[in-house]
C-alpha cells in the first residue's frame, strides 16, 4: 500500500499540466500522509477543478467508539472496487479524480528501523495515480488512491503499487463509463520507474502518519 507520497509540483504548474482553470484551495504540503490534505485534480460541471482534500475515507471499524477519531481508507484495492464500499464511487464517474505525484514511498527494513524508498516515474515527473473523491460529514471532501498488484521487478518492496494513468489516459479516468475504467487499472511497466532507496527513517516527523491505514 502507498502510506506517503510527494507532490512537488507548484500549483500553477500543476494546473497548466493537467488544464485546471479553477482552484478550490490551494494549499498542500509537498509529503502527502493518509489523513491530511492532498492536491486531487476532477471534473466539475464539464471543467476540471484543482482542488485540496483529505487523504483517505474516513471510516469507524466494528467496535470503536462512537467519538474515536475515523481511521483514513486511503487506498482502495482493485478486486474491491465493485463492492459496496467502494462501486458508488468508482463507477460514478464525476467521483474519480486524479493524484499528481512526484513519487511514492514504501518503508524497507527491520521494524523500529525502516528507511524510505522513493518511486518516481521516469517519463513522468509529475505523473497522476487514479483515484476517487466522495464528500464526507468528517472531514469534507476526502480522496483515495486505486492500488493494484505490483510488478514483479517491485516485489522485494512491497507486491502493491498505485495506479499510475498514461498521460493520454487522464480524460478516460475522469469521464468514462466503469467497463471502460476497469481496464485502465493496471500495472505501469516498471522500465519507466525509479527506484531510489534512501537511509531516511520512515517516521521522522513530530506530526505522524496515520499508522496501518486501513484497506477496504
Amino acid at each position: 500500500m502507498c502510506n506517503l507520497y510527494t507532490n512537488k509540483t507548484a500549483v500553477q504548474e500543476m494546473a497548466n499540466l493537467f488544464g485546471t482553470p479553477a482552484t478550490y484551495g490551494s494549499n498542500a504540503p509537498e509529503e502527502v500522509y493518509p489523513g491530511y490534505p492532498g492536491m486531487i485534480v476532477r471534473e466539475h460541471e464539464g471543467a476540471r477543478v484543482l482542488q485540496s482534500m483529505t487523504w483517505g475515507f474516513p471510516v469507524r471499524l466494528k467496535g470503536m467508539k462512537p467519538t474515536s477519531k475515523p481511521k483514513p481508507v486511503n487506498n482502495a484495492r482493485d478486486d474491491k472496487l465493485l463492492t459496496p464500499f467502494w462501486k458508488h464511487w468508482f463507477t460514478t464517474p464525476a467521483h474519480r479524480c486524479l493524484i499528481p505525484f512526484t513519487a511514492f514511498a514504501e518503508a524497507e527494513g527491520p521494524k523500529g528501523k525502516m528507511t524510505r524508498t522513493w518511486i518516481s516515474v521516469d517519463d513522468q515527473p509529475t505523473a497522476a495515480w487514479a483515484g476517487l473523491w466522495r464528500p464526507t460529514d468528517e472531514w469534507g471532501d476526502c480522496y483515495t488512491g486505486v492500488m493494484v498488484n505490483a510488478t514483479e521487478e517491485l516485489f522485494d518492496i512491497h507486491d502493491r503499487m498505485p495506479v499510475i494513468l498514461h498521460p493520454d489516459e487522464h480524460d478516460a479516468w475522469l469521464n468514462c463509463p466503469a467497463e471502460d475504467a476497469i481496464a485502465l487499472v493496471r500495472k505501469y511497466p516498471a522500465s519507466r520507474l525509479v527506484v531510489d532507496r534512501t537511509d531516511d527513517p520512515w517516521f521522522k516527523r513530530a506530526a505522524k502518519p496515520v499508522e496501518g491505514p486501513t484497506l477496504i
